[in-house]
């Protein structure tokens, strides 16, 4: 992703490998302090999927890999590293797929760095290809909208959801996107909108409330990332998604989930069976350690909703665009 600094513009990617120790940007400090932090424990990199210094289905993924590079490295046993690591957090499949992946090549002999190294690329790899495919939804002069952040962050580099529009915009489309604030973390406000200017696409960022409210003015297209996607094309995405796609129903808006492959779990049949995330409710009750909630009430919160597939035009991946009839052509 490009970054723009006082020193100039470079490349970083959201993880990375260096020097033997797991690099990664602390999501939790933008858009104004640029952060990178580093681990060499497995544990560590377990408890930075949890605290959500990394987040993004597809970045969950390549951190898990990376952390199953430093079980091997350090000697420890593979399989309670994989159990370990799994139970960082429940939701995004991109996790548990990571860890098998890097757990079977690892036992057959693969070496670990390569192996992490291979598994990180091959999500850049795809999401460019989602890019390239979603980039033709995308006309000049249309209004788009996102939720939450399926940008490069969320995906080691060049993102899910957003890839399409970094495309198209450097393809010489002109376009428009509503990034909803994504509450109670905030990761449309401070995430997707601070991608969104670091590319120079034209933005603004609206209350998840206000969604319909624009959506009847004018929204010509929506796409989101996803967590889980299941046999029958539901899927689990940032609360709020779910308000979104039945709000552009209403409207006639089509509704299109970009994710890779690995983001498909065909084990589970329906949303019905996918664990929701619930988080503390202190990050609905506090903006930066301050309580803004009156004193005794409490708040629920659920990091994820479910979305049917009939409010689904269509999956973006990496290998073309399918309609939710169509998904048993990803699976093969």
């Amino acid at each position: 992703m490009k970054v723009r600094t006082g020193g100039g513009v470079k490349d970083i990617r959201a993880v990375w490998f260096d020097k033997g120790k797991v690099m990664m940007i602390d999501q939790r400090e933008l858009p104004h302090k640029i952060v990178t932090v580093s681990f060499d424990k497995y544990q560590d990199i377990a408890e930075a999927i949890r605290n959500m210094t990394t987040r993004g289905a597809p970045s969950i993924g390549a951190t898990a890999a990376y952390g199953m590079c430093l079980a091997a490295l350090s000697g420890v046993d593979l399989d309670k590293a994989a159990k370990d690591i799994k139970a960082a957090r429940p939701t995004a499949n991109d996790l548990f797929f990571a860890v098998d992946h890097m757990l079977a090549g690892l036992k057959a002999g693969s070496d670990p760095i390569e192996a992490a190294n291979g598994y990180a690329d091959m999500i850049v790899d795809k999401c460019t290809k989602i890019g390239e495919y979603g980039s033709a939804l995308i006309k000049n002069g249309m209004k788009v909208m996102t939720h939450c952040n399926a940008g490069a962050l969320a995906t080691v580099d060049v993102g899910t959801a957003l890839a399409p529009m970094r495309k198209a915009w450097a393809d010489g489309k002109r376009f428009f996107v509503y990034a909803s604030e994504t509450r109670p973390r905030l990761q449309g406000m401070q995430l997707t909108a601070w991608e969104l200017g670091q590319e120079g696409i034209d933005h603004a960022i609206i209350p998840d409330g206000a969604s319909a409210y624009y959506m009847e003015k004018g929204v010509d297209l929506i796409i989101t990332g996803a967590d889980r996607i299941t046999a029958n094309g539901d899927f689990a995405n940032k609360i709020g998604t779910f308000d979104k796609a039945i709000a552009a129903k209403h409207f006639g808006i089509p509704f299109y989930v970009a994710a890779p492959v690995s983001t498909f779990d065909f084990d589970t049949k329906t949303g019905k069976d996918i664990v929701i995330e619930e988080r503390s409710e202190k990050e609905v009750t506090e903006i930066y350690g301050m309580k803004i909630a009156p004193k005794g009430s409490p708040a629920l919160n659920p990091a994820f909703d479910v979305t049917p597939a009939k409010l689904v035009r269509g999956f973006i991946t990496e290998k073309g665009i399918f309609a939710p009839k169509d998904i048993g052509k990803v699976k093969q």
